[in-house]
């Protein structure tokens, strides 16, 4: 059996072969599938969950201080502090998701001493890696924005004013 190449049909997804628009009358539609979109029954996936996953896979990259800009990273100390509450992941992630496609957005700082295009580049590859892998989703594009260069004396200045706040 050979298979006849398919051209576009009326309904998003769906696709009429030749054949079936020489018989005249109604097409048959056909709707395309993919690992997401099955015989079966289809699978959603929320832009959250495609978030925590450029979230971890951008924190498993050597160079990544931290994660969102400065406004972003207060305030997840603030609510890490709360007991019984969770480290938010997807701060510093935004997501644009269709049904088979995404692009993601990620601000970081960066350790002082790394290279910002090779941290920039090692992030983008986990990523598109990490996101692709879990989700069946095609990532279309990984921008990244360095908000900020974390100097090694400011860890020091961070934990006092960490202490002088519990206190």
């Amino acid at each position: 059996m050979t298979e006849t190449p398919r051209t576009p049909g009326t309904a998003s997804g769906v696709m009429a072969t030749p054949d079936d628009q020489m018989r005249g009358g109604a097409p048959e539609l056909v709707k395309a599938r993919d690992a997401l979109h099955t015989d079966r029954g289809d699978t959603t996936i929320e832009e959250t969950v495609v978030q925590k996953l450029a979230g971890i896979a951008t924190r498993e990259v050597p160079g990544v201080y931290a994660m969102g800009s400065a406004g972003r990273r207060a305030f997840s100390a603030l609510t890490e502090r709360i007991p019984g509450s969770q480290t938010n992941v997807s701060g510093g992630v935004s997501v644009e998701k269709g049904e088979r496609q995404t692009a993601i957005d990620v601000s970081i700082v960066v350790d002082y001493g790394f290279s910002v295009v090779e941290v920039s580049q090692a992030i983008r590859r986990n990523i598109i890696q990490s996101v692709e892998r879990a989700t069946g989703l095609e990532v279309l594009e990984v921008n990244i924005n360095v908000t900020d260069v974390h100097l090694p004396d400011e860890e020091h200045e961070d934990q006092q004013v960490q202490k002088t706040q519990l206190q």
